[in-house]
């Protein structure tokens, strides 16, 4: 089940939200783990089952942990439970990764059984280790209640694709929330959601259908034009599917009286990679800066470890998203502009200006994306290849009026916080005070963009959620 499927838009969410407001406060949490163990078994019955095991597992060995009285000790139920939960991430979303590699390299025929991935596995794997490591730094306590551990882990907003939210980031709302349950933040939410929507399944969707065209495409049928067509379609699609995704989960989460970490803050006006990172996916690089980046060293190193530290850490974002090589080229790619910004690219961006780093910036995002999106390593380098070669005429591929428009629009909302004003009118759309005049207009807007969506939903046979494999 997907947030802009046709079955949890009108079944799930309303009967959801109506149960969730007509029961008394302490039953609220009992509400979200049925409900969110219901979401997931819909679209992995399978492997519901693994994720309340490691679960149930993990809330023992970390309060086990706790108890334990010296240090040596305690790291040994840490050292357990990063395995546990490791290993299961390695064992579905890697094996086959490295047998192939493997039985490719050696010339062996090591036969292993095709294991499916469970839905949204790195995400949840995320916030369990974020859990035990941060009780095992003394950055909180561990939870004494075993259905508050449940509801943080399974929380149905953030189950699937995110944002990675920490423990202490909502510690306390797990157990009392009712400060959140204001109308102006629960309508905030729901504009929030609208909005989200709204940019999957318009946006979005009718991107993906331009960027699947292009890259479905044979080599030698590939020009310039389609070359830039199908990346920019996929830009675009990619941001604003997952951003989309992330402001539902937010605003839902807000009209449940959770408030959510931003996960995007207008990515592609970043003037240099390193402001993209911190633009794009924040949750995601916020993890990777507190449990992988500072623990080499951050900052606090002689020069050439930094680097290392930086490619290292991008290196294995890349790997995270996926098990192919293509993930790993991708990470490696912005590892490598990374390091060049601290050696420098940054102070060359800096004297350029926004008004040529934000370009470059976008330009080398883009190139990006081609690899990202591609597995075959060879077609995605022909792609690159077409696309600055600058070949305009050896093609027949022929653009659709639905995209041209759609990609317009794509761009102005990507770049409309660009400047401190249109930010501001930003903010304010996404805020959580209304005036009397703004609560009828958000209301409105919220109802308008849901049907809308709705009606692009039920008319599209199209409707992926790319993060939906990570």
């Amino acid at each position: 089940m997907v947030f802009s499927g046709i079955s949890y838009l009108i079944y799930f969410l309303p009967v959801f939200i109506l149960l969730y407001h007509l029961v008394p406060h302490k039953f609220k949490n009992a509400v979200i783990l049925v409900a969110s163990i219901y979401f997931y078994s819909w679209g992995g019955p399978k492997f519901i089952f693994v994720i309340l095991g490691t679960t149930f597992l993990d809330f023992f060995l970390v309060n086990a942990m706790q108890n334990q009285k010296t240090q040596k000790a305690k790291r040994k139920f840490l050292i357990l439970s990063l395995c546990l939960n490791l290993g299961l991430l390695f064992y579905f979303k890697y094996c086959n990764f490295f047998i192939e590699n493997i039985n490719a390299i050696a010339g062996s025929h090591i036969s292993w059984l095709k294991v499916v991935l469970p839905i949204g596995i790195s995400f949840y794997t995320f916030e369990s280790l974020t859990y035990v490591v941060d009780v095992y730094r003394g950055i909180h306590k561990p939870l004494k209640n075993f259905w508050h551990y449940q509801t943080y882990i399974l929380l149905f907003p953030k189950l699937i694709a995110g944002p990675i939210v920490r423990y202490h980031d909502i510690a306390d709302q797990i157990t009392n929330r009712e400060k959140n349950y204001t109308a102006d933040i629960k309508l905030s939410g729901f504009l929030t959601f609208c909005i989200g929507l709204a940019k999957k399944t318009i946006l979005a969707n009718t991107l993906g259908i331009q960027a699947d065209a292009v890259f479905k495409l044979a080599p030698e049928e590939l020009d310039s034009a389609a070359a830039w067509v199908g990346a920019l379609a996929y830009t675009f699609q990619i941001y604003f599917d997952f951003s989309g995704y992330s402001d539902m989960a937010i605003g839902l989460g807000k009209i449940m009286g959770f408030k959510f970490p931003e996960n995007f803050n207008n990515p592609y006006t970043s003037g240099s990679i390193t402001e993209f990172w911190r633009r794009w996916h924040i949750t995601l690089s916020s993890w990777m800066k507190n449990y992988l980046y500072i623990p080499l060293g951050g900052n606090k190193v002689s020069a050439t470890k930094l680097y290392r530290n930086l490619f290292i850490v991008f290196l294995l974002s890349g790997f995270w998203h996926g098990a192919s090589w293509n993930f790993v080229l991708w990470g490696a790619y912005h590892g490598f502009f990374l390091v060049l910004e601290r050696l420098f690219l940054g102070k060359v961006f800096e004297k350029l200006g926004k008004f040529i780093s934000v370009p470059l910036t976008f330009l080398i995002v883009i190139t990006g994306w081609v690899l990202f999106r591609n597995d075959d390593l060879s077609y995605a380098m022909t792609v690159i290849k077409r696309m600055y070669s600058f070949n305009f005429f050896d093609g027949k591929f022929t653009m659709n009026n639905d995209f041209i428009f759609m990609a317009v629009l794509a761009a102005l909302f990507s770049f409309f916080a660009i400047s401190k004003r249109t930010q501001v009118i930003q903010s304010k759309i996404y805020g959580e005070v209304f005036t009397a005049k703004g609560r009828w207009l958000a209301v409105l807007t919220g109802i308008v963009l849901f049907y809308i969506s709705l009606s692009f939903v039920s008319a599209l046979d199209f409707n992926p959620f790319i993060y939906f494999r990570f």
